[in-house]
Order: structure tokens, then C-alpha cells, then sequence
């Protein structure tokens, strides 16, 4: 089931650091066959605040993402981006193909039921 690591970057200072970083990310991303999805946008806020930028990279699984963070490639060029951003950075699992949220409902009613 696709993975994706999701940052939300504010306070980004963009120098000689953030570039080089940006031009040595996509190699660490290609032994995990990741790809961005989102990168570096400010989105259109129709709800709440939201300040900065949001970077979106999909992966096959939660594995390939993990392991990708953890990849000495990777973990050579993160100190470029957190020196010169503030942010928040996590690895979330995706849905399945056909997932719907009823189904989530589901099982929120049939737990509500066990603990009655």
C-alpha cells in the first residue's frame, strides 16, 4: 500500500543549503522508488490556518519510506533542510484501492459497541 513521507516546511530559508539539497534529494529517492507528489507549494487554505509549505513524496510502502529517512544518502543532506527550515516531517500509510470512510465508521460504531 503506497506511503508517503509528508513535511509541512514554514520559516524556509532559501540559500546555498536548500539548494544543494534540492539538488541532491531525487538521488536518494530513486533506490526507494519514491516520487514527489507535492513539492514545495503553498496550498490554497479554505479552512484554518496554514503557514508555510507542504512537500508530499510517495512511496510503495511504509518501508520504502522508512527506510529511505533512514538511508545514509538521505540522512547526509537532511541537516541542509533543518538548519535552514522549521517543519514538521512524518511518515503516513495510505488506503487501499476501493477504501471508503464509511468503512472507518464501521469500525469506530463496532469498538463504541465492545466497550458498552
Amino acid at each position: 500500500m503506497t506511503a508517503y513521507a509528508v513535511a509541512h516546511l514554514w520559516s524556509v530559508n532559501q540559500n546555498a543549503e536548500i539548494v544543494d539539497y534540492l539538488h541532491r534529494i531525487d538521488a536518494t529517492l530513486a533506490p526507494f522508488s519514491g516520487r514527489f507528489v507535492v513539492h514545495g507549494v503553498l496550498p490554497e487554505v479554505v479552512e484554518g490556518d496554514w503557514p508555510g509549505f507542504l512537500v508530499v513524496i510517495g512511496f510503495p510502502d511504509v518501508g520504502a519510506a522508512r527506510a529511505w529517512y533512514d538511508s545514509p544518502a538521505y540522512q547526509e543532506i537532511l541537516p541542509l533542510r533543518t538548519r535552514n527550515a522549521d517543519g514538521v516531517t512524518l511518515i503516513v500509510d495510505g488506503v487501499p484501492e476501493g477504501y471508503r470512510a464509511a468503512d472507518y465508521a464501521a469500525k469506530l460504531t463496532a469498538a463504541a459497541v465492545a466497550d458498552a
